[in-house]
Protein backbone atom coordinates (compact mmCIF):
# COMPACT_ATOMS: atom_id res chain seq x y z
CA UNK A 1 0.00 0.00 0.00
CA UNK A 2 1.31 3.45 -0.90
CA UNK A 3 2.18 5.56 2.14
CA UNK A 4 0.67 9.05 2.04
CA UNK A 5 3.50 11.49 1.48
CA UNK A 6 2.36 13.98 4.13
CA UNK A 7 2.44 11.29 6.86
CA UNK A 8 6.05 10.36 6.08
CA UNK A 9 8.62 11.57 8.57
CA UNK A 10 11.56 9.56 7.22
CA UNK A 11 12.25 7.92 3.89
CA UNK A 12 15.46 5.99 3.27
CA UNK A 13 15.74 4.18 -0.05
CA UNK A 14 18.73 2.07 -1.05
CA UNK A 15 21.09 4.07 1.14
CA UNK A 16 24.73 3.27 1.78
CA UNK A 17 26.67 4.17 4.93
CA UNK A 18 30.42 3.82 5.20
CA UNK A 19 32.87 4.22 8.07
CA UNK A 20 36.34 4.73 6.65
CA UNK A 21 36.50 2.11 3.89
CA UNK A 22 34.00 -0.26 5.53
CA UNK A 23 30.47 -0.42 4.16
CA UNK A 24 28.11 -0.59 7.16
CA UNK A 25 24.79 -0.51 5.31
CA UNK A 26 24.11 -0.94 1.59
CA UNK A 27 20.85 -0.81 -0.35
CA UNK A 28 19.09 -0.27 2.98
CA UNK A 29 15.55 1.13 2.98
CA UNK A 30 13.26 2.33 5.76
CA UNK A 31 10.17 4.51 6.02
CA UNK A 32 8.75 6.01 9.20
CA UNK A 33 5.42 7.75 9.68
CA UNK A 34 4.72 10.57 12.08
CA UNK A 35 4.07 9.19 15.56
CA UNK A 36 5.28 5.66 14.76
CA UNK A 37 7.40 3.45 17.07
CA UNK A 38 10.03 1.23 15.45
CA UNK A 39 12.54 -1.12 17.02
CA UNK A 40 15.77 -1.71 15.10
CA UNK A 41 17.22 -5.04 16.19
CA UNK A 42 20.39 -6.86 15.22
CA UNK A 43 23.69 -8.17 16.50
CA UNK A 44 26.39 -5.93 17.95
CA UNK A 45 28.24 -4.39 15.02
CA UNK A 46 25.39 -4.88 12.56
CA UNK A 47 25.01 -1.14 11.94
CA UNK A 48 22.15 -0.17 14.27
CA UNK A 49 24.00 2.71 15.94
CA UNK A 50 25.51 3.83 12.63
CA UNK A 51 22.00 4.09 11.20
CA UNK A 52 20.95 6.47 13.98
CA UNK A 53 24.16 8.48 13.66
CA UNK A 54 23.48 8.93 9.97
CA UNK A 55 20.07 10.42 10.84
CA UNK A 56 21.63 13.14 12.98
CA UNK A 57 24.42 13.67 10.46
CA UNK A 58 27.34 12.30 12.43
CA UNK A 59 27.97 9.71 9.69
CA UNK A 60 27.33 10.66 6.04
CA UNK A 61 24.97 8.75 3.77
CA UNK A 62 26.85 8.21 0.53
CA UNK A 63 24.24 6.73 -1.82
CA UNK A 64 20.49 6.47 -2.21
CA UNK A 65 17.58 8.63 -1.13
CA UNK A 66 17.57 9.97 2.44
CA UNK A 67 14.81 12.38 3.40
CA UNK A 68 14.15 13.26 7.07
CA UNK A 69 11.36 15.76 7.53
CA UNK A 70 12.24 18.62 5.16
CA UNK A 71 15.94 17.73 5.06
CA UNK A 72 17.73 15.84 2.29
CA UNK A 73 20.41 14.09 4.35
CA UNK A 74 22.56 13.53 1.27
CA UNK A 75 22.73 17.25 0.46
CA UNK A 76 22.27 18.91 3.86
CA UNK A 77 24.54 21.90 4.42
CA UNK A 78 26.75 22.00 7.50
CA UNK A 79 24.98 25.15 8.77
CA UNK A 80 21.59 23.35 8.56
CA UNK A 81 22.60 20.43 10.79
CA UNK A 82 21.95 22.23 14.13
CA UNK A 83 18.42 23.07 12.95
CA UNK A 84 17.77 19.42 12.05
CA UNK A 85 19.10 18.26 15.42
CA UNK A 86 16.74 20.61 17.25
CA UNK A 87 13.87 18.61 15.77
CA UNK A 88 15.38 15.36 17.04
CA UNK A 89 15.68 13.99 20.56
CA UNK A 90 18.70 11.75 21.08
CA UNK A 91 18.90 9.19 23.91
CA UNK A 92 22.26 7.53 24.46
CA UNK A 93 23.00 4.27 26.27
CA UNK A 94 25.73 5.89 28.37
CA UNK A 95 23.58 8.94 29.29
CA UNK A 96 26.17 11.65 28.35
CA UNK A 97 25.00 13.97 31.10
CA UNK A 98 27.34 16.72 32.27
CA UNK A 99 28.50 15.36 35.61
CA UNK A 100 29.75 18.65 37.07
CA UNK A 101 26.31 20.27 37.20
CA UNK A 102 22.78 19.60 38.39
CA UNK A 103 19.96 18.12 36.34
CA UNK A 104 18.43 21.58 35.93
CA UNK A 105 21.76 22.99 34.76
CA UNK A 106 22.10 20.15 32.25
CA UNK A 107 18.69 21.07 30.85
CA UNK A 108 19.37 24.79 30.90
CA UNK A 109 22.61 24.25 28.97
CA UNK A 110 20.73 22.50 26.14
CA UNK A 111 17.99 25.12 25.93
CA UNK A 112 20.42 28.03 25.89
CA UNK A 113 22.49 26.28 23.23
CA UNK A 114 19.38 25.99 21.07
CA UNK A 115 18.34 29.62 21.34
CA UNK A 116 16.20 29.92 24.49
CA UNK A 117 16.90 33.17 26.35
CA UNK A 118 14.02 33.89 28.75
CA UNK A 119 14.75 32.50 32.23
CA UNK A 120 11.07 32.02 33.12
CA UNK A 121 10.40 30.10 29.90
CA UNK A 122 13.50 27.96 30.43
CA UNK A 123 12.47 27.09 33.98
CA UNK A 124 8.91 26.29 32.90
CA UNK A 125 10.06 24.00 30.08
CA UNK A 126 12.49 22.15 32.37
CA UNK A 127 9.72 21.57 34.91
CA UNK A 128 7.39 20.32 32.15
CA UNK A 129 9.76 17.68 30.78
CA UNK A 130 10.86 16.49 34.23
CA UNK A 131 7.22 16.03 35.18
CA UNK A 132 6.59 14.19 31.89
CA UNK A 133 9.25 11.57 32.71
CA UNK A 134 8.23 11.20 36.35
CA UNK A 135 11.18 13.13 37.83
CA UNK A 136 9.63 16.42 39.00
CA UNK A 137 11.69 16.76 42.19
CA UNK A 138 15.13 15.76 40.93
CA UNK A 139 16.28 18.97 39.27
CA UNK A 140 18.63 19.95 42.10
CA UNK A 141 20.56 16.65 42.01
CA UNK A 142 23.74 15.85 40.13
CA UNK A 143 23.86 12.78 37.88
CA UNK A 144 26.00 10.72 40.30
CA UNK A 145 23.26 11.08 42.93
CA UNK A 146 20.76 9.29 40.67
CA UNK A 147 20.29 5.62 39.82
CA UNK A 148 20.88 4.40 36.27
CA UNK A 149 17.17 4.34 35.57
CA UNK A 150 16.73 7.86 36.94
CA UNK A 151 19.61 9.11 34.81
CA UNK A 152 18.03 7.60 31.71
CA UNK A 153 14.74 9.32 32.54
CA UNK A 154 16.66 12.60 32.74
CA UNK A 155 18.26 11.86 29.36
CA UNK A 156 14.78 11.29 27.89
CA UNK A 157 13.60 14.54 29.47
CA UNK A 158 16.57 16.31 27.88
CA UNK A 159 15.62 14.78 24.52
CA UNK A 160 12.08 16.20 24.88
CA UNK A 161 13.15 19.79 25.62
CA UNK A 162 12.64 21.17 22.11
CA UNK A 163 9.48 19.13 21.46
CA UNK A 164 11.07 16.86 18.82
CA UNK A 165 9.19 15.11 16.04
CA UNK A 166 11.46 12.08 16.38
CA UNK A 167 13.39 10.48 19.24
CA UNK A 168 16.41 8.35 18.37
CA UNK A 169 17.10 5.99 21.29
CA UNK A 170 20.33 4.01 20.95
CA UNK A 171 20.23 0.95 23.23
CA UNK A 172 18.52 3.01 25.98
CA UNK A 173 18.19 -0.03 28.26
CA UNK A 174 21.68 -1.42 27.65
CA UNK A 175 23.01 -0.55 31.11
CA UNK A 176 19.80 -1.15 33.08
CA UNK A 177 18.28 -4.08 34.97
CA UNK A 178 15.17 -5.80 33.53
CA UNK A 179 12.61 -3.99 35.70
CA UNK A 180 14.11 -0.56 35.05
CA UNK A 181 14.45 -1.41 31.34
CA UNK A 182 10.74 -2.13 31.16
CA UNK A 183 9.93 1.21 32.82
CA UNK A 184 12.10 3.11 30.33
CA UNK A 185 10.58 1.38 27.31
CA UNK A 186 7.08 2.00 28.70
CA UNK A 187 7.98 5.69 29.03
CA UNK A 188 9.15 5.84 25.40
CA UNK A 189 5.91 4.19 24.25
CA UNK A 190 3.90 6.71 26.30
CA UNK A 191 5.79 9.56 24.63
CA UNK A 192 5.13 8.00 21.22
CA UNK A 193 1.40 7.79 21.97
CA UNK A 194 1.46 11.56 22.49
CA UNK A 195 2.63 11.98 18.89
CA UNK A 196 6.45 11.78 18.88
CA UNK A 197 7.93 9.10 16.60
CA UNK A 198 10.57 6.83 18.15
CA UNK A 199 13.32 4.72 16.61
CA UNK A 200 14.88 2.51 19.28
CA UNK A 201 17.83 0.22 18.67
CA UNK A 202 18.05 -2.78 20.94
CA UNK A 203 19.24 -6.35 21.29
CA UNK A 204 16.91 -6.85 24.26
CA UNK A 205 14.23 -9.07 22.74
CA UNK A 206 12.33 -9.26 26.04
CA UNK A 207 11.29 -5.59 25.83
CA UNK A 208 10.41 -6.06 22.16
CA UNK A 209 8.06 -8.92 23.10
CA UNK A 210 6.60 -7.15 26.12
CA UNK A 211 6.06 -3.79 24.40
CA UNK A 212 5.08 -4.69 20.83
CA UNK A 213 5.72 -2.33 17.92
CA UNK A 214 7.07 -2.51 14.40
CA UNK A 215 10.40 -4.36 14.20
CA UNK A 216 13.15 -3.82 11.62
CA UNK A 217 16.17 -6.12 11.55
CA UNK A 218 19.64 -4.87 10.67
CA UNK A 219 21.60 -7.75 9.17
CA UNK A 220 24.20 -8.19 6.44
CA UNK A 221 24.11 -4.49 5.65
CA UNK A 222 20.38 -4.32 4.90
CA UNK A 223 17.22 -3.43 6.83
CA UNK A 224 14.33 -5.89 6.79
CA UNK A 225 10.88 -5.38 8.32
CA UNK A 226 10.28 -8.48 10.45
CA UNK A 227 7.21 -7.36 12.39
CA UNK A 228 5.09 -10.38 13.31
Amino acid sequence: MEIEQESLLLQLKNIEIRRDENIILHKASLTLRNGEFVYVIGKVGSGKSSLLKSLYCEIPITHGKAQLMEYNLRKIKYKEIPFLRRKLGIVFQDFQLLTDRTVNSNMEFVLQATGWTEKDEIDLRINEVLYQVGMPNKGYKRPHELSGGEQQRIVIARALLNDPKLILADEPTGNLDPETSAQIVQLLHDICRRGTAVIMTTHNYTVVRNFPARVVKCENGVLEDVTE
